[in-house]
C-alpha cells in the first residue's frame, strides 16, 4: 500500500513509501483512508517539539475512510460504512489514563497518511450523512477538545465564551458555542479573519495586534464581568491575559502552547476569582461520539481553509507552520 512516513522529526523527512498492507484481527477493522487532517500536535512532531518514541511513523492523527475489510467478531460495521478513527483509539472511555490517552495516532500509532490502516472497532465513530471525507477527518481531536471545553464550563444559553486565534479549536468552539446559545468573543491579528469569524456568530471580535490587551477589550465587553470560559491556545504569551480575562468561577481551558509552553500567572487572581484551569489531552472515543451526534443533530459543517493532496502533504506542512494563515482546518484529500 502507499503511505506517506516521517523518518525523523524535519519537515525534509516526509517521504513516499510502499508498506505491506495490514489485516484485521479479531475485533479489529481494515479502513481505506481518504483523507486526513493537520493538528498543531502533527506540526510538533514533524518538528521535534513533541517527542515520539520511535522514527519511521505513519503521521497525522486525525483522518476519516470507509470499512475495507471486518475482523471476526465485528458486528457494529459493514463494508462501505464511512467512519472516523479517533485520534486516540484505545481512549474508549472514562477517565483519562496513561496508557490509554497516551496511544495517539501519528506519534505512537500508524496514522492517517496511509491507504490502509487497521484500529479497533471500538475507535470508529460513524460519519454523519452530511459530512464529506474531508470534513469529517477534521473532528477527532479539533472538534471533541471544542466539546470537552464546552461540556468543561457548562456551557448554555447566557454564557460567554472568548477564543484566542482562529485556527480548528477555536472555530469549531465558536460554531458550538453558538449552537448553545453562549455569546461569543473572539480574537485574531487579522481582521478579515474577524470578519469571517463574525459571519459564523461570533458577537465581539479584537484584534490582539491592535489591541494587546485584549483582556481587558473582554472585560469592558462583559461589563467587568469577564469570560465563563477561555480556551487558551496561546500559551506563554497569552496564558496570564486568559486568567484576567475570566469570570468569577470561570475555566480556562488550556489546549495549546503555539507561544511556548512555559508561562506564569497571577496566584492571586486565580484564588480570589475561583477560576478553574483545566488541561485537555482531545478525549475519549465517547467524546468524539457525543460531538459527532451533536454535529448531525445541528448540521454543523466545519470551516476547511484548504485542501492538499496526498502528493502535497509537504506543502500542507508547511502551510500550517506559517502560523497566521489559515482559518479553521487544513485537510488532505488522499
Amino acid at each position: 500500500m502507499h503511505a506517506i512516513e516521517l523518518s525523523a522529526p524535519s519537515l525534509d523527512a516526509l517521504r513516499s513509501v510502499t508498506l505491506p498492507q495490514p489485516q484485521p484481527g479479531p475485533g479489529e477493522v481494515l479502513l481505506r483512508m481518504r483523507a486526513a487532517s493537520l493538528n498543531f500536535v502533527d506540526l510538533a512532531v514533524a518538528t521535534g517539539r513533541y517527542r515520539v518514541p520511535r522514527f519511521p511513523i505513519i503521521p497525522v492523527a486525525d483522518g476519516a475512510g470507509e470499512v475495507a475489510e471486518v475482523g471476526a467478531g465485528v458486528n457494529e460495521f459493514a463494508v462501505g460504512d464511512r467512519v472516523i478513527p479517533h485520534s486516540k483509539p484505545l481512549w474508549v472511555g472514562g477517565p483519562a489514563r496513561a496508557q490509554l490517552s497516551t496511544a495517539t495516532r501519528g506519534v505512537v500509532l500508524p496514522g492517517s497518511l496511509a491507504e490502509y490502516v487497521v484500529l479497533p472497532a471500538s475507535a470508529l465513530v460513524p460519519t454523519p450523512a452530511h459530512l464529506s471525507h474531508e470534513a469529517a477527518a477534521t473532528l477527532p481531536i479539533a472538534a471533541t477538545t471544542a466539546w470537552r471545553a464546552l461540556r468543561a464550563a457548562n456551557v448554555r444559553p447566557g454564557s460567554v465564551v472568548t477564543l484566542i486565534g482562529t485556527g480548528g479549536v477555536s472555530i469549531f468552539a465558536l460554531q458550538l458555542a453558538k449552537a448553545a446559545g453562549a455569546t461569543v468573543i473572539i480574537t485574531s491579528s487579522s481582521d478579515e479573519k474577524l470578519e469571517r469569524a463574525k459571519a459564523l456568530g461570533a458577537d465581539h471580535t479584537i484584534n490582539y495586534r491592535t489591541t494587546p490587551a485584549w483582556d481587558e477589550a473582554v472585560l469592558e465587553i462583559t461589563g467587568g464581568n469577564g469570560a465563563d470560559l477561555v480556551v487558551e491556545t496561546g500559551g506563554t504569551q497569552t496564558f496570564g491575559r486568559s486568567i484576567n480575562a475570566a469570570a468569577v468561577g470561570a475555566t480556562v481551558f488550556v489546549i495549546g502552547f503555539v507561544t511556548g509552553a512555559t508561562a506564569s500567572a497571577d496566584l492571586m487572581a486565580i484564588m480570589t476569582k475561583a477560576v478553574n484551569v483545566q488541561g485537555n489531552n482531545t478525549g475519549a472515543v465517547s467524546d468524539l461520539r457525543d460531538v459527532v451526534r451533536a454535529i448531525a443533530a445541528s448540521k454543523l459543517v466545519p470551516v476547511i481553509d484548504k485542501t492538499f493532496g496526498l502528493d502535497e502533504v509537504p506543502q500542507a506542512y508547511d502551510y500550517l507552520a506559517h502560523g497566521g494563515q489559515h482559518f479553521g482546518k487544513i485537510a488532505i484529500a488522499h
